[in-house]
């Protein structure tokens, strides 16, 4: 069986990559396609297999690598160029455009949805808020085309064969967009690379890359109010000066750490706090895996990952009282680490790639 492999493009490292990683470990002579591929050597070795990636005219187009989501509006043709035909299985790991890859009528297209494209339905207003879009010639422009992408994200669904989601919540999207069904295989999480700690020390952590929809502004907000609790920070990105202004003395920015602080950060930290409303969310898995129980948003994927009273504590708005109260609530609350990596466990890497496999196996053979 010839497989191809696609992936919307290789630049920014994360979730989605990691899932990328282990779909070429259950199919490992597949051939992979992106938009754009400027992995290092050392990323390519460790994600894709040091694979030779098949891009497309995006490529090589100017400043492709730092500002390739300015191309979205060439992003579907630019997907339906790549050449599929002579292969009989064709699996898209898509969050953006690449489901939208052509197949025939004697092709299986399985695709692994981390989301359909969040910046054109329900997050689009919350982005155009965030990029100072609401209003002017230039919102017009932008509104127009993400009406166009939407059309397309539409049209485009209906040639993905097989659809799996990542969570319930984007089974839930997948519908409401696309009245597909779906489904739900969770994704890997290398629990190998995080160990049980029973001795938790006096402090709070989060860690991410600093953008808007992350919070990481509102958790500081929140212990700004809370003096005597530490919280420790861990990450940079666009927000990182905005943060360290908000940032109170009981509040440590550490700015970005080698994976191995982190780990042992997670593994120390009394509770992992977690703002964010994602499609799945793969860092509070990481803090489980640990023993470290999470404080969370009670929207999205943390519903599926954090169990409220077990292996953590929801919080039900992006405010900061809210995460306030969820502290106090959590302080009056014995966990035991053990039940919360045995909850994490449940995500494991080999689990993924056995539920990847043999549902594929089972859509092949009908």
């Amino acid at each position: 069986m010839k497989v191809a492999v696609i992936h919307d493009w290789l630049v920014e490292l994360g979730g989605a990559e990691l899932v990328l990683k282990e779909i070429l470990e259950c199919y490992p002579d597949a051939d992979v396609f992106s938009l754009i591929d400027f992995l290092s050597e050392e990323d390519r070795k460790f994600y894709i297999q040091g694979k030779k990636v098949t891009t497309s005219f995006l490529q090589k187009l100017p400043k492709a690598k730092t500002k390739y989501r300015n191309f979205l509006p060439l992003m579907p043709i630019a997907i339906e160029q790549l050449d599929l035909r002579g292969y009989d299985l064709v699996i898209s790991s898509s969050y953006a455009v690449a489901k939208g890859v052509i197949t025939g009528p004697n092709q299986v297209h399985v695709c692994y949805c981390h989301s359909p494209i969040r910046y054109a339905w329900d997050m689009q207003f919350q982005y155009l808020e965030e990029a100072g879009l609401t209003r002017g010639l230039k919102s017009m422009f932008v509104k127009y085309v993400l009406h166009k992408i939407r059309n397309w994200d539409v049209r485009s669904a209906f040639s993905v064969d097989y659809f799996i989601s990542n969570s319930e919540f984007i089974s839930r999207r997948i519908h409401k967009v696309y009245k597909r069904d779906s489904t739900v295989i969770y994704p890997p999480v290398n629990l190998d690379g995080f160990t049980l700690c029973e001795e938790k020390q006096d402090f709070y952590l989060t860690a991410s890359r600093m953008v808007p929809y992350k919070k990481i502004d509102l958790i500081v907000r929140a212990f700004n109010k809370m003096p005597d609790k530490k919280l420790v920070v861990i990450g940079t990105g666009p927000d990182f000066d905005k943060i360290k202004k908000q940032a109170g003395p009981n509040v440590e920015l550490m700015g970005y750490q080698p994976f191995e602080q982190l780990k042992e950060k997670m593994r120390l930290a009394k509770a992992f706090v977690f703002a964010a409303e994602e499609d799945f969310g793969i860092v509070p898995v990481e803090a489980q895996a640990c023993g470290t129980p999470v404080i969370a948003f009670g929207k999205g994927g943390a519903l599926e990952t954090v169990i409220d009273g077990t292996t953590g504590i929801y919080f039900n708005k992006q405010e900061e009282q809210s995460i306030v109260d969820a502290v106090n609530d959590f302080e009056k609350n014995a966990f035991d680490p053990k039940i919360v990596r045995k909850h994490a466990e449940s995500f494991s890497t080999p689990r993924f790639r056995k539920e990847l496999m043999s549902y594929i196996d089972s859509v092949m053979s009908k």
